[in-house]
C-alpha cells in the first residue's frame, strides 16, 4: 500500500470521529436500518453451545499428555475461547437481550466469560463503553498502545514479541492508561468465575484449567484470528483510521470483521453488519479494507511505517453522565 504513516508518533487529528457523521447519513438515507437494531435470537444459543462445547474438551484432555494440551489449546480452544471474547463484545452491546434486558446482557457476559480461565467480561464492558464514545481519545480510548509500546516495538522482533505478549498489554495498559473503580459486576464476575475454575480443577485435575487459559493467551496473541486486533483501527493507510474485513474468518468471530460498519452501528448486532454493507453499499465499497488478517500480522511486523504508533489520536471531551 502507498501513502503510509510514519513512524516516531501517533497521528494526531482535530477532528470528530468519522462515524458519528457518517451514521447520521446513513440513517437519514436509509432509515430501515433501524429495523437491524436490537438483539440477535440466536446468539444466546450459540454461545452457550460454544461453552459447553469447551466444558465437554476439559473433560477430554483431562489424561492428555501437557504437548498435546498445549496443541489443542492453540488449534481448537484457544479459538473457540477467542470467539467467545468477541461474543462478549457482541453481547457489551446489548445484543443477547436486548436494552431493556441490560442486566441480563451483563449475566450472561459472565456465563460467556467462562471457558475464558480468567475473569474478563465486566470490565472489558466498562471500558469499551470508552473506545466507542472517544475512538482515539488520548487517556481515555485504551485501545490504543502506550508511548513506551511505540517506542520500544519498533522492530521485527519486537512487534513480533509485542504481538505475542498482547493479552498482557491488553489487560494491563487500562490500569495505566485511564485507572476506574472496581464494580459489583467486576467482583461478581471475579467469583463465578473462579468458583468454576475450581470446580474444574477438583472434578478434572490442573491440565483442564491450563488447557483453557493457555488457549486464551495464545489465540490472543500470535495467532491468525489475533490479525483483527491490529486489523480494526491501525492506520495502514493514512486518513483511515477504522477498516473492516470481510474474509472467512468472520464465520468464527461473530462477523467483527465488519469492524467499519459496526463503528456507525454498534447496536446492530454483528450477525446483521453485513446487510448494513449490502443496503448502504455506496457508503463502504469504496473505503480501504483488509483481505487477510495473516497479511495483517505481516505486514505490522516486516514494514517498518508500521507499529504500535500507527493509529489515530485526539484530545475528547468527556461526555456529560446522565
Amino acid at each position: 500500500m502507498g501513502n503510509r504513516v510514519t513512524r516516531g508518533d501517533f497521528e494526531w487529528v482535530y477532528t470528530e470521529q468519522p462515524h458519528t457523521q457518517r451514521r447520521k447519513e446513513i440513517l437519514a438515507k436509509y432509515p430501515r436500518i433501524k429495523a437491524l437494531m436490537g438483539p440477535d435470537p440466536h446468539l444466546k444459543w450459540i454461545v452457550s453451545g460454544m461453552v459447553f462445547m469447551q466444558f465437554l474438551a476439559c473433560y477430554l484432555v483431562k489424561n492428555l499428555s501437557w504437548k498435546w494440551i498445549f496443541f489443542w489449546a492453540y488449534a481448537f480452544g484457544g479459538c473457540i475461547n477467542h470467539s467467545l471474547t468477541l461474543a462478549i463484545h457482541d453481547i457489551s452491546h446489548n445484543v443477547a437481550f436486548g436494552n431493556k434486558q441490560a442486566k441480563w446482557n451483563r449475566w450472561f457476559a459472565v456465563f460467556a466469560n467462562l471457558p475464558v480461565g480468567v475473569p474478563y467480561s465486566a470490565s472489558f464492558k466498562k471500558y469499551h463503553i470508552d473506545h466507542h464514545r472517544y475512538l482515539g481519545g488520548d487517556n481515555l480510548d485504551v485501545d490504543i498502545p502506550t508511548d513506551f509500546e511505540g517506542w520500544f516495538f519498533c522492530t521485527p522482533l519486537r512487534k513480533l514479541l509485542w504481538l505475542f505478549l498482547q493479552p498482557l498489554f491488553y489487560s494491563l495498559r487500562p490500569l495505566y492508561v485511564n485507572p476506574k473503580a472496581i464494580t459489583q459486576m467486576e467482583i461478581f464476575n471475579a467469583l463465578v468465575q473462579f468458583s468454576v475454575d475450581f470446580i474444574i480443577f477438583y472434578l478434572w485435575g490442573l491440565k483442564p484449567i491450563i488447557y483453557l487459559i493457555a488457549g486464551t493467551i495464545l489465540c490472543m496473541g500470535l495467532h491468525p484470528i489475533s490479525g483483527h486486533f491490529i486489523a480494526e483501527h491501525y492506520m495502514f493507510l493514512k486518513g483511515y483510521e477504522t477498516y473492516s474485513y470481510y474474509g472467512p474468518l468472520n464465520w468464527l468471530t461473530f462477523n467483527v470483521g465488519y469492524h467499519m460498519e459496526h463503528h456507525d452501528f454498534p447496536s446492530i448486532p454483528g450477525s446483521k453488519l453485513p446487510m448494513v454493507k449490502k443496503i448502504a453499499a455506496e457508503y463502504y465499497d469504496n473505503l480501504p479494507y483488509h483481505q487477510s488478517w495473516i497479511r495483517v500480522l505481516w505486514d505490522f511486523v516486516f514494514d517498518d511505517s508500521i507499529g504500535p504508533y500507527s493509529r489515530v489520536k485526539r484530545k475528547c471531551k468527556l461526555a456529560k453522565e446522565s
